[in-house]
């Protein structure tokens, strides 16, 4: 917006400045050529009084001689008799001269510069008085007076872009810190509120805004009261199944209620993680991927030792930025480390691969164990919700999740992230 206004108030003005600058020079030339004429004009019209009022040849000459060596305009007199007085092209020749003989005043300008004749009329005939200045007299003083008005139209030119310049920044700037709590707000910052300033219409465009931060707000609160209720109300009929199902007398069939109901309890859990993903991290900013899967596998270690699972980990050694939150990341690698431990024999190899690879984060989760089947939801014991929250968590952040074989003959997890600009 800035440029624009820039540009139409440069535009203008310099419609505007051509519109004065180039007649203002014409009548410059006009001017200084008027300017010329006029002096010729009057040392014509001073020597012609002179040739009419002087009898004496000789003293006429002198003074004619005097007034030419004085320089711009050059003057010559051509008496009655034939005489010409004064240096200077020849007179008689002239046709100009011979046009003023007949009793004619005129001036003459053309490419050598102008001339002013006058006849004088006496006694003994007609005498003409020729007065002349060259080009460089007619141009006098004019590119000097081009120079200085083009130098004003850059210098208003200049001054209209320093106010464009600033009025831009008067409009644009409140528009941009408006546009930076927009982007505050959609990087998680709920606090972040928008400067009502600027004119009527940013004014307007932050009151909105701030009017929308507020209802999201609102919304979040309200979700997190919806979630909290929503935990404890599955979470307590789960807990009086596993109560029930500890007082079954059969032991077999015990056994399968308590698998079914563990089944079901991380179930729960996971539509409950879910559920409050959004309301737990409020939309806040990605977070560093290599130091929340050092610390889950680190979670997960002791773990893994008590099954004699040999654990490897592969990390980089430098910080890789992620779009997905930290919150979000650790469920997301506990979400297929504990597929991993839930459904495949203690003793069963785990490795862990975190890298970086064409501006992705790659994670991949790998075991010896049985594998997937044909699909995934068909391995022993598990559900499959597990792997479908982690991929719309994932794919919420857009990356992806995908599962395969792995070289150790087991399953192999591969989750694909962006990497965060912030």
């Amino acid at each position: 917006m800035r440029r624009r206004i820039s540009l139409l108030v440069v535009a203008t003005t310099s419609a505007v400045v051509v519109s004065f600058v180039i007649p203002l020079c014409l009548l410059v030339g006009t001017l200084a050529e008027d300017r010329a004429m006029a002096a010729a004009d009057q040392e014509a019209r001073n020597v012609a009084i002179l040739v009419s009022g002087l009898t004496d040849e000789t003293q006429l000459a002198d003074l004619v001689a005097g007034i030419d060596q004085r320089g711009t305009p050059s003057t010559q007199v051509l008496t009655a008799d034939g005489r010409q007085l004064g240096s200077g092209p020849d007179m008689a020749d002239d046709a100009d001269v011979r046009r003023a003989l007949d009793g004619e005043a005129f001036t003459v300008i053309d490419g050598t510069g102008g001339q002013v004749l006058l006849p004088v009329v006496g006694p003994d005939g007609t005498a003409v008085v020729r007065s002349v200045v060259g080009p460089d007299d007619l141009d006098r003083g004019v590119l000097p007076a081009w120079a200085g008005i083009v130098g004003l139209g850059v210098v208003l030119l200049a001054a209209a872009l320093a106010i464009a310049s600033r009025l831009g920044n008067r409009i644009s700037e409140p528009l941009m810190a408006v546009a930076d709590t927009a982007h505050r707000l959609r990087g998680g910052e709920l606090t972040a509120r928008a400067e009502v300033a600027g004119t009527e219409e940013t004014q307007e465009l932050a009151r909105a805004l701030n009017g929308l931060a507020e209802r999201t707000t609102e919304l979040l609160r309200m979700e997190r009261a919806a979630v909290a209720d929503l935990s404890h109300r599955l979470r307590t009929p789960v807990t009086a199944l596993r109560l029930d199902a500890e007082a079954v007398a059969e032991p077999e069939l015990g056994q399968r209620l308590q698998e079914h109901i563990g089944v079901l309890q991380r179930t729960v859990d996971a539509i409950v993680r879910e559920a409050r993903r959004p309301v737990r991290t409020d939309l806040a900013p990605g977070c560093d991927a290599t130091a929340v899967v050092a610390a889950r596998m680190a979670f997960w270690s002791p773990l893994a030792e008590d099954q004699s699972r040999p654990l490897e980990v592969v990390l980089p050694l430098e910080p890789l930025p992620t779009a997905l939150n930290e919150t979000d990341l650790t469920d997301l690698v506990d979400v297929i480390v504990d597929n991993v431990f839930a459904h495949t024999p203690e003793g069963t190899a785990l490795r862990v691969e975190l890298r970086h690879a064409d501006d992705r984060v790659l994670l991949k989760v790998s075991d010896s164990g049985p594998g997937f089947g044909r699909d995934r939801v068909e391995r022993p014991g598990t559900s499959g919700l597990g792997l479908d929250i982690a991929t719309r968590t994932a794919a919420g952040a857009g990356g992806s999740l995908r599962t395969g074989g792995s070289p150790q003959g087991g399953a192999l997890v591969e989750v694909d992230l962006p990497v965060s600009r912030h």
